[in-house]
């Protein structure tokens, strides 16, 4: 059993609807019930800011400050964590827009966000991740990239860089004169990000694929078939140096079509996470809306699975409206599963019945108007 990571306070001041807000918490998992709209998903993504990146929401900071606040948020939480006990403190100072969140790890100030990492793994699941497989491949390459994140920090960094190359060439490309070795040297550059980009996807691929098949299947939930196209699709196996030397080839050969679409089109940020239903061999986005949300669940899970068997600790799980679309055995199974987990969750519904066969193993809240009850 992994070690049983979980917060035992958290503060918010002016986020969201949250002018302020103080909860005690436990080693239970927690759930929070009221109406919509009363800000039981505006409290999930304040601990969704215990991890790098804009939270659950994916929102500027600007428009997470309470409406009327003239200085920014703050969300504090005091957790038993990965190094032992810790205090967390990230925030903004003004509601300016651009603006990036500071960070403070027991009173002193971090180096930057992905410190957060050493103390917890904070992994989520919301309504709007229901449309996963048939929205965009844009969603699916996001999803996929915090998975990787939640045991590569540094995949942030090498997408980030990436993206910083990738727009330098679009503008080089644009230019009449071109400089050619300065876009060498970029295009030189991309290939080493853009190859490590995609080795640590297909590494995430490969782990949660092994734990699946190391899992006697069946249960209440399907299992995944995971694979990646439309990036060196054909480079499976090949070492790291002939990928990125492929990769260059592709980018130089490719400038003149790549300046006339007025964008790079081979790349890292063209792959698309392609999932079957591995039970009934078929693809996620022809299985019924059910099945796909219990696929969903599954991958969560078994990813949640994942990071506490690599790094001990399990993670702290955020389940907005969780229960909403499963039926009473399944909700069941879903509890159990999360339970043996060995995590903290934090869960979401509009009627507590939902979540009876959680019993004693959860600590039940009341949120209403920003405002939360025992």
């Amino acid at each position: 059993m992994p070690h049983k990571v979980y917060l035992t306070c958290l503060k918010l001041n002016d986020f969201r609807n949250y002018a302020g807000l103080a909860l005690d918490l436990d080693q239970r998992h927690v759930v929070l019930t009221g109406d919509n709209g009363a800000g039981k998903t505006n409290l999930m993504e304040a601990i969704s800011f215990l991890s790098p990146g804009r939270g659950l929401r994916r929102a500027a900071y600007a428009d997470v400050a309470r409406v009327g606040a003239a200085d920014g948020f703050s969300v504090f939480a005091a957790v038993e964590g990965m190094d032992g006990a810790v205090e967390i403190g990230t925030g903004t100072a003004g509601a300016e827009e651009g603006q990036s969140r500071r960070l403070r790890l027991n009173g002193t100030p971090a180096r930057t966000v992905d410190e957060l990492t050493d103390h917890l793994r904070v992994l989520w699941l919301t309504p709007a991740m229901d449309g996963l497989f048939t929205g965009p491949s844009s969603d699916r390459r996001r999803f996929l990239d915090r998975l990787v994140l939640s045991l590569d920090p540094e995949h942030g960094r090498r997408a980030s860089e990436f993206d910083r190359a990738m727009r330098s060439r679009n503008r080089l490309l644009s230019e009449f004169r071109q400089d050619a070795a300065w876009l060498s040297a970029i295009e030189r550059e991309m290939a080493g990000l853009g190859v490590s980009m995609a080795l640590a996807r297909l590494e995430m691929l490969g782990l949660l694929t092994a734990l699946v098949e190391r899992s006697q299947g069946g249960g209440s939930f399907p299992s995944a078939s995971l694979s990646l196209a439309g990036f060196l699709d054909d480079g499976h196996g090949l070492p790291a140096y002939d990928l990125e030397e492929r990769y260059l080839l592709m980018l130089k050969d490719g400038r003149a079509r790549d300046a006339a679409a007025g964008r790079t089109l081979d790349g890292p940020h063209r792959s698309d996470l392609m999932i079957r239903h591995r039970e009934k061999d078929m693809e996620a986005e022809r299985c019924s809306t059910g099945e796909q949300k219990a696929l969903l669940v599954g991958l969560v899970l078994a990813h949640a699975r994942l990071v506490g068997d690599m790094t001990g600790h399990a993670p702290v799980l955020l389940l907005d409206e969780i229960a909403a679309h499963l039926d009473q055995g399944r909700r069941a199974a879903l509890f159990d599963r999360v339970d043996e987990l060995g995590g903290q969750a934090f869960m979401t519904g509009t009627d507590r019945a939902m979540f009876e066969a959680l019993g004693e193993r959860a600590h039940y809240l009341t949120v209403a108007n920003g405002r939360v009850s025992e």
